[in-house]
Order: structure tokens, then sequence, then C-alpha cells
């Protein structure tokens, strides 16, 4: 961060500029990456994001990986694995869990008591068909299994699964089981082999203080509704709304209300933050800071908070965004799992990227500017951050197709680092795009 200007008082317009790096700062990303990453580094990170999501698309890096690397650059992976995915035996309680915060994502354990009334809500929805009573002898067995094994897996579970039973003690059955038990409370995350999910009753998960204390529903919303607007910096009431995932809009702008009156949230105006010709109604968070600018660059994970709504990422920064991984392969505009690009307060590209580990390469399937690229500015940045993003993974080598109009000149700001460069197609209009 290069200074901070004073933060707009209370009937002053922000600028769409404005609000993009009071947004960012709140994110993390007005700060300098450290120059090693550690633990403590990731633990800070997460207090600024409050959830971490997970997702299984391992093209380049898994995406609860990448928002770390965005913030904090090259940390070791192997840090967060022994600081989200593994967790030592019952007993020995670890600073993180997973639930439905977002998607399904990490979020620190004594969070629990926030997420009664989610809970109860999945009960409310599916409760009466676990009631019925082949339904609730599976779960009695599931408990049972995990009361005498401790954490497992569901394919452990399922080995020892009754036989002679039909389908009902299938593996689909035992593992909608867990699910079910997991959404209302009965069975909790305790870390992971690998990607599969380790199950385990709530007590040997939770801390036994932090059981049977749950927040009442307008409590814990509002709550999650300060959070959201912390983490957000500048914020509309949708935006807040989605960062956890709260479908009670009145109850959201009850709780924005509320933080209004107490003087941590202040109504601003956002200059083209519109719809229909009239001005959005946005809420600035009054710890949020207004750096004079934002020099990073990074690449981001399509669920990286700043961009994961998507009516936000558009309305913030331009950037018109869908997942393209089930759309067939001719019909796709920017590749199978394009991801964002941010050089200081803009989005200026996308890339669709693949580590391809047999041979060392990270392999750019593509390559588009966006609206607010300044293509002749925003190329060796990008190529530095994509040569990072290379090592960070292992790879030796970084190749560009030609696919998108931002690939010769990525390409070309490669080309200024030979050692890092396997060319194979790059800015040859005759070639046939690279696809995933």
């Amino acid at each position: 961060m290069t200074g901070s200007a004073a933060v707009p008082s209370p009937v002053d317009t922000l600028s769409a500029a404005e609000a993009r790096r009071i947004a960012l700062a709140a994110q993390g990303f007005s700060r300098r990456r450290p120059a090693s990453p550690g633990v403590r580094h990731l633990h800070t990170a997460m207090e600024r994001m409050g959830v971490l999501q997970i997702d299984s698309v391992n093209v380049f890096a898994r995406s609860h990986y990448l928002p770390l690397f965005s913030r904090l650059g090259a940390y070791d992976p192997a840090v967060l694995e022994r600081a989200f995915l593994a967790r030592p035996g019952i007993g020995r309680t670890g600073r993180y869990t997973e639930y439905l915060a977002h998607e399904a994502t990490f979020l620190p354990v004594e969070d629990w008591p926030l997420w009664g009334f989610r809970r109860d809500a999945f009960r409310a929805k599916r409760g009466a068909f676990w009631g019925q009573s082949s339904s609730a002898r599976t779960l009695d067995w599931v408990r049972a299994e995990l009361r005498d094994r401790g954490p497992s897996r569901p394919a452990e579970i399922r080995g020892d699964a009754p036989g002679g039973r039909g389908g009902w003690w299938e593996w689909d059955e035992v593992k909608h089981a867990l699910e079910y038990l997991w959404r209302i409370g009965d069975v909790a995350i305790a870390g992971r082999d690998g990607f599969e999910r380790r199950y385990a009753l709530a007590e040997d998960v939770v801390p036994a203080e932090l059981l049977g204390r749950d927040a009442d529903r307008a409590t814990a919303v509002g709550e999650l509704v300060r959070r959201a607007a912390r983490s957000s910096g500048v914020a509309t009431a949708a935006d807040i709304a989605d960062y956890y995932r709260i479908k009670d809009r009145a109850l959201v702008l009850a709780s924005i209300a509320d933080l209004v009156e107490q003087g941590e949230l202040v109504p601003v105006r956002v200059r083209g933050w519109e719809r229909d010709g009239r001005p959005v109604r946005a809420w600035r968070h009054v710890e949020a800071s207004l750096p004079r600018r934002i020099d990073t660059t990074a690449v981001l994970t399509p669920f990286d908070p700043v961009v994961w709504f998507r009516d936000r990422a558009l309305r913030t920064f331009g950037l018109d965004y869908r997942i393209e991984i089930y759309t067939p392969a001719a019909k796709r505009r920017y590749g199978y799992y394009s991801l964002p690009m941010l050089v200081g307060d803009r989005i200026a590209a996308r890339v669709d990227l693949k580590a391809d580990r047999a041979t060392g390469t990270l392999r750019v399937q593509s390559a588009w500017w966006e609206p607010s690229a300044r293509p002749a500015e925003d190329a060796e940045p990008i190529a530095a951050e994509l040569r990072a993003a290379a090592r960070w993974q292992g790879l030796e080598h970084v190749s560009v197709s030609g696919w998108g109009d931002a690939s010769s000149a990525l390409a070309g700001a490669l080309d200024a680092h030979p050692e890092r460069v396997q060319r194979h197609d790059a800015g040859r209009a005759d070639q046939v795009p690279l696809r995933a």
C-alpha cells in the first residue's frame, strides 16, 4: 500500500474507482505481500475473508488454495493443508471446520453457534423424510459407526455396512445420511484425506463449550451482516446478503439499519452503481480504508469473495462472468475455467490456466482482455504473475495458446524470459485453439 487518504464523509459520493479500492482493501489487496508467507499470514487473510470457499475443480489449483496465493503470493500449500485439511484425532480440535456458510466453505470452528439457524432450516426441510422409520434406522446406524470408529471417510463406513438389505445400505444412502447429519449439526467435518471429507460426530470436532450454544436467528444474521459488510468494505444489501447466502432480505435490511444506528455502517452513494437509472443504496463500513492506489497483480478464482457474487463483479469491476465448465467445448467463449486477472484496481483480463504436470508446464489455454484493460501496460505484470503462479505450483515452463485477444501480448511479454517459456502456438491465427 502506498498510502491512504481519509475515507469520505457519510454525505459524500464515492467514485466507482474509490469503491473498487475500498472493496479490495477490505479483502487485503492493499497490503504488501509478505516475503515468506506462513501460517500466521494465512490466519490473518482468513480473518479478513471470513470464509474460504471449497471447490473440487483441479485444472490449475483447487479454488480454496487460490485466494491465499492471490493475497499472499507463493505460500507453501502444505501450510494450508496442515491448517485446514488435516485434523488431529478425537479430543483435539483444530482451528477450522467446514459448513455451508456460502457454498461449502472452511470457516473458524468458533463460529459454530452462528449457524444454528441454517442447521434448523435443513432439519425443517428434510427432517420428515429422515424421521421415517427406515430412514431413521440409517441415521442411527451411521451415528453408531462414527461413535465407534471416530472420524471416517464414507468408504470406510460403507465397508462394514450391513449386507442383505437391498439398496438401502448402498453407498449413496450412507453418503446422503452423512450429508444430512452434517447439515443439521449432528456431524461435523474432521479434516480431509486428499480431497475426501472425514466425518465425525460433532462433539469430536466442536469444543464442548460451543455445542448447544446456538445464537438466535436475528442475532446470528445481525453478526453475519456485520462481518459481510466489513469484509466487503462498501456494498449493497444484495452484496451483503450474498456473502453468507442469507435469503431473508427483510432481516438483512433490519440488521443493516441497526448497524447504521450503531455507527458501524455509513450510507454512501457510488457513481455508476445504478439500476434502471437510479442509484443503488450502498453502505460503507466505518473501518474501511480508501487506499490512494492498489499496487498488486493477482490471479483470482471465480470463487474469490471479490468476484463470487456475479452482480457485484459486474457492477464493481465490469466483469461479466460465467463459468463454462458445463458449456460444450465448441460453444465456450473464454475457456473451460477462466480466471480473472486483477491489475491494480481493475479486472484487466481473464486467463484459462491448466497445470500440465507431466511436462512441468503452466498452459495458458486462452487469454482475453477485459473492457478496463490497458494492454500496453498490463501484459508485463500479468506475465510476471503467471510466472509466479507456475513456480508456486512447481511448474518450470509457461506456454500460451493462440486463443484470445490477449494471447499475443502475453506471449510477447513472456518471451522476455525464455527460460520460463515454451511457445507452442502463441499468436498464430491458423492454429486450432487449445481447449481443456
